[in-house]
């Protein structure tokens, strides 16, 4: 698997394509198409600066300044038989991660320990192709657990769904249901063999039919190009979807990409710019690598081009900031935690 460098822009170009972004999507609301896109992607380092602002104007201008915070826990770790390349909860990579559940008392002390951070979204993670009934029933009675103990909006992540599963979380009142795609059509099949890209797509459209919010993004730095890394940005623009989480990989002893490089800080943050120029409204989260792709100054850049929601706290299989740490930070730029809406 090999990457190929794209050709920087000149400053004229430069130059154009900010001048076209500005007009385009902070005045008219309209996002980047693919070929706009990747002119971002392939802007000079010397320009990120006059970027990140543009993608934070867009930001203010069509999200407003909260941010929304959420933690996630993982229900059932591990154990999982796709071979998604990056994951160390496949069980079929020889890594350090074991299947493993949690029960219903620390399934609810885990959203009441997010929802003391400030947070409004709690995450119901599986590491399972799809959730057969056992898993079904397991998230059923955590949900109604929590809902008897903490005020929290609940989302979940389970895999690929049936409709009759799609119906009955609906109907347990999972607002918002995440899925990701994980990178570009052309490079799924250099991620993940075991099922497909359509098939994931599926899974989406009938969320989104329920009346469930849809949560969908990737993982960047998996060994795409920078065309598919725009290809990317395009396609989860046409899926429109209310949340986009950002990770980047971070990569996992054992895996597939156990030995790829980390994407390099600047790389990252056109990223980050340019998805929130293509993606003028939606919910642009911080997820998984961001500490070790971006570190703290990293980690205020971003917030300020573009992104406007966190993930606080730990993620499935690696550590992440501490959450007083990203309150704080908030804090700092003077940006308020998106307060608890029942009408999301």
């Amino acid at each position: 698997m090999t990457t190929t460098e794209a050709t920087p822009t000149s400053s004229s170009d430069t130059a154009d394509i900010l001048a076209i972004a500005r007009q385009q999507v902070l005045d008219l609301g309209e996002g980047l198409g693919y070929e706009q896109i990747l002119q971002v992607l392939q802007l000079p380092d010397e320009r990120l600066p006059e970027l990140l602002e543009l993608a934070h104007d867009v930001r203010m201008q069509w999200c407003g300044p909260e941010v929304e915070v959420e933690g996630i826990i993982s229900l059932k770790t591990g154990g999982c038989p796709e071979d998604c390349h990056f994951c160390s909860q496949s069980g079929l990579f020889a890594s350090p991660v074991r299947s493993a559940w949690i029960d219903i008392p620390a399934l609810v002390e885990a959203a009441k320990q997010t929802a003391k951070s400030g947070a409004t979204e709690f995450c119901i993670v599986a590491a399972v192709r799809g959730p057969d009934k056992r898993l079904m029933a397991q998230v059923a009675a955590g949900i109604e657990a929590i809902r008897s103990e903490v005020d929290i909006q609940i989302a979940c992540s389970l895999g690929m769904l049936t409709q009759e599963q799609v119906n009955e979380l609906s109907a347990m009142g999972v607002h918002r249901y995440n899925h990701n795609l994980e990178t570009a059509r052309s490079h799924f099949p250099n991620v993940v063999t075991t099922h497909t890209y359509d098939e994931r797509w599926g899974t989406l459209t009938m969320v989104r039919e329920a009346g469930m919010e849809v949560c969908c993004g990737g993982i960047l730095g998996m060994g795409e190009t920078v065309e598919q890394r725009a290809e990317f940005a395009a396609e989860l623009a046409a899926l429109n979807p209310d949340e986009v989480p950002l990770n980047f990989l971070n990569p996992r002893p054992g895996t597939p990409f156990g030995d790829l490089d980390v994407l390099p800080a600047s790389e990252a943050l056109k990223s980050v710019a340019a998805f929130r120029l293509a993606l003028p409204r939606t919910i642009l989260r911080f997820a998984g690598g961001r500490e070790i792709t971006l570190g703290d100054l990293g980690a205020k850049q971003g917030i300020l081009g573009g992104i406007n929601a966190v993930i606080v706290g730990n993620y499935l299989t690696t550590l992440g900031r501490p959450a007083e740490s990203d309150l704080d930070l908030l804090e700092d730029l003077q940006m308020p935690i998106k307060a608890l809406n029942d009408t999301l």
